[in-house]
């Protein structure tokens, strides 16, 4: 039952030692705060991890050529390691696990000069082949992909990025419409979005089929990338198919199968999975520590209202010589304890949430750091635990309280 009398004596005592009420609350307000920003912080470098991987398939293989370090079988090092058409064809046959696939070839390794008429603009330009969808997954905002046709016939279209878009055609629909590409005319068939990182001058790159990149622009038969998705491979399977692709390359291209030098291959999984145990050691070492901080508040609660009960004894005594019973002495404590945990404790959930705010608006998001946050779900979760194991820190001295004896308590100096 709510009594106000009992309320009243609660907020009169912390209205009269308004220090004391402060030191009390901010050991719990600094451990809530510290774990929402620890929280927050912690969210903010995984979504920028995930931001990284926004556009790609995570169970991927690439496959590059390098350059040979040992000799093999009579042959010198040094050798430089050109993939093909041909090694496409092998790893498909030879790797059980691979799902989707695409070569690519990089025009002229850089950028290169897009014009529509007047307007120009410098792209990265890939050959690709369809399945280059399913590696990097783009969302298409107008036509379509590069598809089988278009690859089998070596058709002369591009599809180009939101911002090559505004470049060259400003509000006015590129669709079919032929553009230059350094000198050639392409039909555009396909627009994608392209999202540029706050902050980093990027330009997005725009697809011709592989075939067309191969015969029109005089790579022949070479590629400069191979990227195959292994579905719902799981680690193992996937070093599997890694050590697979090794074997093959080498022994079509002469090469020591343990030279690392001799094909570059990432395994996309093996980095997310590494990428996501660190994350993982992150968050727990968040946890721990915030959860240490507030187990700090609580202690710290738990000596100042001993202090306070040891300041007090004489009213107590007085208390208890005029009828205060032992469980209302208790509950005065208790009610103290509560209050003052439960309004520091909010506050500082507030000013963490409002850092957390700042700290977005600030920072601009990157790969590395991205839009800190936190589960308000959990913050209150964490504020209700906080509360409640609080207002028991103060049951130690509550019950200290309630065994003071009046008449010792009236000779308490």
């Amino acid at each position: 039952m709510f009594d106000r009398e009992k309320w009243g004596e609660v907020f009169e005592s912390i209205g009269k030692n308004k220090l004391r009420a402060a030191l009390t609350g901010i050991s719990v307000f600094t451990g809530i705060f510290m774990l929402i920003i620890l929280l927050g912080l912690g969210k903010g470098l995984r979504n920028g991890f995930e931001y990284g991987f926004r556009n790609q398939n995570v169970n991927t293989i690439h496959v590059r050529g390098g350059t040979t370090l040992r000799p093999w079988k009579g042959l010198p090092p040094n050798r430089r390691v050109t993939l093909e058409n041909a090694d496409m064809a092998a790893l498909r046959l030879g790797v059980r696990e691979l799902e989707h696939s695409s070569g690519e070839y990089w025009l002229w390794r850089g950028e290169s000069v897009l014009n529509n008429g007047e307007r120009y603009g410098n792209y990265t330009i890939q050959g690709i082949e369809p399945a280059y969808f399913h590696v990097e997954s783009q969302i298409i905002e107008a036509g379509r992909y590069i598809n089988e046709p278009d690859q089998i016939e070596g058709r002369k279209v591009i599809v180009i990025a939101n911002d090559a878009r505004e470049k060259l055609f400003g509000a006015e629909d590129p669709l079919h419409h032929w553009i230059q590409v350094n000198g050639i005319p392409f039909e555009v068939v396909g627009v994608y979005r392209f999202e540029q990182t706050q902050g980093q001058n990027q330009r997005s790159k725009v697809f011709i089929p592989l075939s067309t990149a191969q015969r029109v622009f005089g790579a022949y038969t070479a590629i400069d990338e191979f990227h195959f998705t292994l579905g719902h491979a799981t680690l193992d399977e996937s070093k599997r198919a890694v050590s697979r692709v090794k074997s093959i390359l080498a022994a079509r291209h002469n090469f020591d199968p343990s030279d690392e030098r001799a094909i570059w291959v990432e395994n996309s999984l093996e980095n997310y999975t590494m990428f996501s145990g660190v994350f993982m050691a992150i968050s727990t070492f968040v946890w721990v520590m915030g959860i240490g901080t507030i187990i700090a508040g609580i202690m710290g609660v738990s000596n100042i209202m001993l202090i306070v009960v040891q300041e007090r004894t004489r009213e107590i005594g007085v208390r208890k010589a005029l009828g205060a019973t032992p469980r209302s002495v208790m509950g005065q404590v208790m009610m103290e304890a509560l209050i003052v945990t439960s309004a520091a404790g909010y506050g500082g959930l507030l000013l963490g949430l409002g850092s957390l705010e700042a700290i977005a608006r600030l920072l601009p998001g990157g790969p590395m750091f991205r839009q800190p946050e936190v589960d308000i779900s959990i913050a209150i979760q964490a504020l209700i635990l906080l509360i409640i194991t609080g207002t028991l820190a103060g049951l130690m001295p509550a019950r200290r309280a309630a065994r003071i004896r009046p008449i010792e308590a009236l000779r308490d100096e």
